[in-house]
């Protein structure tokens, strides 16, 4: 290397993978090229058998991929720049073509009718809304439309709504219709939707997954190879890849997953349980409280951690008799928890749905799915849960 002009050195130097260290914690690759040792590994690794290219494949990525497949039970893991890039994926890999339909949970995250609405209809995909927590109706729309796929979520965004997920992938299996379950609220362990019989399941993985707020990402899992591959076709070709720098805050998020999640959940139950008794609260949305109607299902869908019980960590509440400027006086007087159009971090956040989710729906449609103008949805965080009980009497009080 010292024959070498300066300008040369200045390139190459430094440039090695000898240094013979083991981490303990998988690095940051930040490498756009991975180098074979001659034509024919080169070749091979090219064909899927090694790290050719960071658009292909990363090792940073393909460690948290590795690790949420080990969490979901699932046979590969397929990381995406975003959730919603995660649910294009998902519906890409499903080989949708003009004349399909896509049947979708009448109460889903207002984005993701909106992605298939503007990009799959206008190329002659048909789309259905159904209330999926309606067995019947589920079993009857998908005979009539033939759907070639449901989407659907286990708890509705915003309204906490319950779907009997084990179900709905069973009539879905009947009629040879490919399921997409969005589960970015009931992560695992917490829920394993693989193992009620669904085709993906998709998590933006910003939430829960990451869980700190300091990174964007999306994934979706699969038990089956072929689906694996379409998969990781539609990821590749369309280039919608996950940063190795965004990985490796997630994989570390991963580690503390079912630490955070289960205080979370128990702060979500005390909170649903204060509003319920709270005279200014009209209806509290969570189905860890005994007078929510699918409370039981839920019991039996979520898993016991460590042998407790718990219901999810998001909820929602209706502010009695509010208009929209209401609900803004009342989260600009909070001053703990975050008014914040994102979920499942370790400080508490609060989401106002016209303006976030569902922002652009109509009234005449919020109505019909239940969600008000006084509507706000609460991600409960790991603070002490009599600080964020505090904050909350406060701002009511204001």
């Amino acid at each position: 290397m010292n024959e070498l002009s300066p300008a040369t050195q200045a390139v190459h130097a430094g440039e090695t993978d000898s240094l013979n260290v083991r981490p303990s914690i998988t690095p940051i690759y930040a490498t756009t090229t991975f180098l074979s040792e001659d034509m024919a590994q080169l070749d091979e690794a090219l064909g899927g058998a090694g790290f050719v290219y960071s658009r292909h494949g990363n090792p940073t990525v393909a460690a948290l991929e590795k690790a949420i497949a080990t969490l979901e039970n699932a046979f590969a893991c397929v990381a995406f720049g975003s959730g919603q890039a995660a649910l294009h994926g998902a519906l890409l890999a499903c080989n949708l073509k003009s004349g399909d339909c896509v049947l979708i949970a009448r109460e889903i995250y207002g984005a993701s009718h909106t992605l298939i609405e503007t990009f799959l209809v206008p190329l002659g995909v048909k789309l259905e809304a159904v209330d999926v927590t309606d067995n019947e109706a589920v079993r009857e729309s998908l005979s009539q439309s033939k759907a070639r796929v449901l989407v659907f979520e286990p708890l509705s965004n915003p309204l906490i709504k319950v779907a009997d997920v084990q179900s709905l992938c069973e009539l879905a299996r009947q009629t040879n219709t490919l399921t997409i379950v969005d589960a970015t609220f009931t992560p695992p362990p917490l829920l394993r939707v693989l193992d009620c019989g669904a085709d993906f399941a998709l998590h933006s993985a910003t939430k829960y997954f990451g869980g700190h707020g300091d990174a964007t990402g999306g994934v979706v899992s699969v038990r089956d190879e072929n689906l694996a591959g379409a998969l990781r076709s539609a990821m590749r070709l369309g280039g919608a890849i996950l940063s190795p720098f965004e990985a490796f805050l997630m994989a570390r998020g991963l580690k503390t997953l079912v630490l955070r999640l289960r205080e979370q959940c128990r702060n979500a139950a005390q909170l649903a349980h204060w509003l319920s008794q709270q005279k200014s609260i009209s209806r509290v949305f969570y189905p860890g409280l005994s007078t929510h109607p699918q409370h039981q299902l839920t019991a039996r869908l979520l898993q016991p951690m460590s042998g407790e019980n718990l219901f999810g960590a998001m909820l929602a509440f209706e502010v009695e008799g509010a208009a929209r400027d209401d609900v803004f006086r009342f989260m600009d007087a909070l001053r703990l928890i975050k008014p914040a159009t994102t979920l499942g971090d370790v400080q508490s956040e609060v989401s106002y749905p016209p303006i976030a989710s569902h922002r652009g729906w109509s009234d005449a449609r919020m109505k019909q799915i239940g969600l008000t103008a006084g509507v706000v949805r609460f991600s409960a965080g790991i603070e002490d849960v009599n600080d964020i009980i505090a904050d909350l009497q406060q701002a009511f009080n204001h």
